[in-house]
């Protein structure tokens, strides 16, 4: 291999993991010439717009799949809780590295916790998951619809236009920026995004043997139940999904959630079993889930 191009969306956070990918793939691949290719998907485009209005699934990743189909790069890089769990015919995920922390974390300048917010205290997110987490916490906030990148986020922060944020840890901590975080919501009370924290990357199915260097296979399973849970609710950025797989030894073990963006209501459940069960762990705590009511908050959810 000669030549790699590696494409990725144009935040400054997707450039980040982008160029450690590129870094990991120079120190194996020592000959090859590897560039970073930035591309506008139209989720970048609409940014005005909440996710959950822009309708499509995979608004993030799908000018970067056409790219990749289309032989103008050769391994896309994405933050895995983008991607739909159906992969395009012809592309695959070749490689999950090792998964950063998954936890939401929360910012704020007025409280050191969500518990001491003030009344009335504005949380800005884009998040349904994290609004319904939020007003299930403390139905006495008022969550703020917020999109953009995490300097936008944190630059309406310092302008008073929000109390709060709920932001992923594991972007923060790509920016070198986990010094501005308040506290790290925690795992046992609050759900994070299926594949939160894990980066996927998606080759053309034929091609996908020369990365599976960076494939680590705890966070691969953790991934695969978490997804496994997602598609068989056939949810998206447009329901309020929450999900957390832990691979430790021989057993994997998943907690998963549906809500109502209202916080009134959350669906949750665990299951555990053994490693090579990861796929068939999620489809059965979704099918749970289902059984109990959820499938009647989802269908309101979605557009």
């Amino acid at each position: 291999m000669h030549r790699v191009r590696i494409g990725t969306r144009r935040s400054p956070l997707a450039l980040a993991q982008a160029e450690w990918v590129r870094g990991r793939i120079r120190e194996h691949h020592t000959q090859a010439a590897v560039e970073v290719v930035p591309i506008r998907t139209s989720g970048d485009r609409f940014r005005n717009l909440p996710i959950e209005k822009i309708g499509a699934k995979g608004v993030f990743i799908k000018e970067i799949e056409e790219a990749l189909l289309g032989g103008a790069i050769d391994v896309a890089v994405h933050s895995m809780k983008d991607l739909p769990t159906e992969t395009p015919e012809g592309l695959a995920i070749a490689a999950v590295p090792e998964r950063e922390d998954p936890r939401d974390v929360l910012i704020s300048h007025v409280a050191g916790s969500l518990a001491e917010l003030p009344a009335e205290a504005r949380v800005g997110t884009g998040s349904l998951r994290r609004r319904a987490q939020v007003l299930n916490h403390r139905p006495d906030l008022t969550v703020v619809p917020i999109r953009g990148n995490v300097d936008t986020r944190l630059a309406k922060l310092r302008r008073g236009e929000v109390d709060a944020l709920v932001l992923a840890l594991a972007g923060m901590k790509r920016l070198g920026r986990e010094r501005e975080t308040t506290q790290p919501l925690p795992a046992e009370t609050w759900l994070s995004a299926v594949a939160q924290g894990a980066l996927g990357l998606e080759t053309r199915r034929h091609e996908v043997a020369w990365l599976r260097f960076l494939n680590h296979e705890p966070s691969a399973l953790e991934v695969e139940a978490e997804r496994a849970f997602l598609g068989r609710l056939e949810g998206g950025c447009q329901v309020p999904v929450g999900a957390r797989a832990v691979v430790a030894e021989d057993r994997v073990s998943l907690t998963g959630m549906v809500a109502e963006a209202s916080g009134r209501r959350i669906f949750r459940g665990e299951v555990s079993g053994a490693r090579a069960d990861a796929a068939s762990l999620g489809i059965q705590l979704a099918e749970r889930l289902l059984d109990e009511g959820a499938g009647a908050v989802l269908q309101e959810a979605r557009p």
